[in-house]
């Protein structure tokens, strides 16, 4: 079962979160630097604005430029002023706004406000004070400009700090509303832009997780750019095609090692058997050997037809010795694999016509019918000296144990053609005794024999079927045998040329 994965710790989760963190705080930072800041600056401004009035209309009348009043007007509107100006004798000599001459009244009252500490004093000079003043009229709170003169008037300027705070919140109001949008419009590139980076993580974390498993046919899809991802994900590619290399090599050395482990291992069977089989089979033969050899040391006969007879005995028993343990060789490289093939085309029917030639005295000795059921050319591929032996061994095999049946004494031979398959039947019949079922399957193992004693009367090594069996087995063909009513029938198959 798969462990959940926590979505705080995806990648691309944690990385939306910081960037839509980092907008927001910094959405923050502007609202409280608009809150805490912005009217310290709005004020710092108006202050010198007040400054430039007060410069603007001194100069005005240290030069005597002419009517005032427009400048005044326009100046007053353009930054929310009101003005009042008073001559020497404390007449009104203009104001912007009659409500601002009607509030402060005579020059004394204003005077007395401020040495009451009614007002808080923002800037000071010796001509003139910038202070913060409510008017208990009206509950407003302005900046006051009060100075006087070169020429002995007096001028007051003020503006209401309400404007200031409204502003602020004007533009607090309006970076709610951006920030709302910016939020919006962030959360959908943050996503984007946090899909483009986590992506290609995901796509290097599942290519190392088959990677993991042995499976290296994933590859990074690089670009020409040259960023980090992309130089991990040319690494990771170049990391694989190493260890697809690598393992891939490692496999093959392992399947020559386990090759080399399994030849060593048939090569001990093999050895291992060889000896038993042959310490089993010559034993025999050895005594035998031993026997007549002890009788000519002693003399127990002293005639030279004894002594004939006593040495042709161990020249045979020698001779079936030499031939058992060059067969029991072969056969060993048959069954373990260590024989190979000299395939060629050749005519079947001349084979088995070859071996019943060579047999013929066997077969009058017996008196044997033979017959020889085929078309007179059948050209099959296969090792013409190993599929002699075959049919040698087949057809020996039947004159050793065929028998009269309801007055004949047969042996055939017949060839059955399957063009389908592409095989062609050999079938060796003889007339005689069937097989018992329960030596069936046995009669194909090595030194297996039904009658032991007619077996080493003909001079068989018991070993002829054995060689059927791994010749038939190298070639994947099929052979057996088959009890008839009459008799017994071996077969084999061969593949045709076509």
């Amino acid at each position: 079962m798969s462990k959940k994965l926590n979505p705080f710790k995806s990648v691309r989760v944690r990385l939306f979160l910081v960037l839509s963190l980092i907008i927001i705080g910094i959405i923050i930072f502007l609202i409280l630097v608009n809150n805490f800041v912005f009217g310290q600056f709005y004020l710092y401004s108006k202050r010198n604005a007040l400054k430039s009035v007060y410069i603007t209309v001194n100069d005005y009348y240290n030069n005597e430029q002419g009517d005032l009043s427009n400048e005044l007007e326009k100046m007053a509107i353009k930054n929310n002023f009101d003005i009042l100006i008073k001559d020497d004798q404390n007449v009104n000599v203009y104001t912007s706004n009659k409500d601002f001459f009607s509030a402060y009244g005579q020059m004394n009252e204003m005077t007395s406000r401020f040495n009451t500490g009614d007002g808080e004093i923002i800037e000071q000079t010796d001509n003139f004070i910038i202070s913060r003043i409510k008017d208990t009229k009206n509950g407003l709170t302005y900046v006051l400009l009060a100075a006087t003169l070169d020429n002995g008037y007096l001028l007051y300027i003020r503006i209401p700090i309400n404007s200031i705070q409204e502003s602020v919140k004007i533009s607090n109001n309006f970076l709610y509303l951006m920030a709302g949008f910016a939020i919006l419009i962030s959360a959908v590139i943050v996503s984007y832009v946090s899909r483009k980076f986590t992506d290609p993580i995901l796509e290097l974390n599942a290519i190392a997780k088959k990677m993991s498993n042995l499976d290296f046919s994933h590859k990074y899809r690089t670009t020409d750019t040259d960023d980090e991802i992309n130089t991990l994900g040319k690494s990771i590619n170049l990391m694989s095609d190493k260890l697809e290399k690598t393992i891939k090599q490692l496999r093959e050395t392992n399947i020559e090692l386990e090759k080399d482990i399994e030849e060593k291992s048939k090569l001990d069977e093999m050895r291992k058997s060889f000896i038993s089989d042959v310490s089993h089979e010559l034993k025999t033969p050895i005594a035998l050997i031993q026997g007549y050899s002890e009788g000519l040391l002693e003399n127990i006969n002293t005639d030279d037809e004894s002594r004939k007879f006593y040495a042709e005995v161990i020249l045979d028993e020698t001779n079936k010795m030499d031939k058992l343990v060059k067969q029991l060789l072969e056969l060993m490289k048959l069954e373990y694999g260590k024989r190979e093939f000299n395939d060629t085309t050749f005519n079947i029917v001349e084979v088995e016509k070859e071996v019943i030639r060579k047999s013929q005295m066997m077969l009058d000795e017996k008196q044997v019918e033979i017959k020889l059921e085929t078309p007179d050319e059948i050209n099959v591929i296969a090792d013409d000296f190993y599929i002699e032996q075959v049919v040698t061994n087949y057809f020996t095999n039947a004159i050793k144990h065929v028998e009269e049946i309801n007055g004949k004494k047969l042996i055939k031979i017949e060839n059955i053609v399957d063009v389908e398959k592409n095989k062609v039947r050999v079938k060796v019949f003889n007339t005689g005794e069937q097989i018992a079922e329960e030596h069936i399957n046995r009669i194909w193992n090595r030194f297996y024999k039904v009658d032991a004693s007619r077996n080493r009367k003909e001079g068989g090594t018991g070993i002829g079927l054995a060689f059927v069996k791994a010749i038939m087995s190298n070639y994947g063909n099929s052979y057996g045998v088959v009890n008839k009513e009459d008799g017994v029938e071996f077969y084999f198959e061969l593949e045709l040329k076509i």
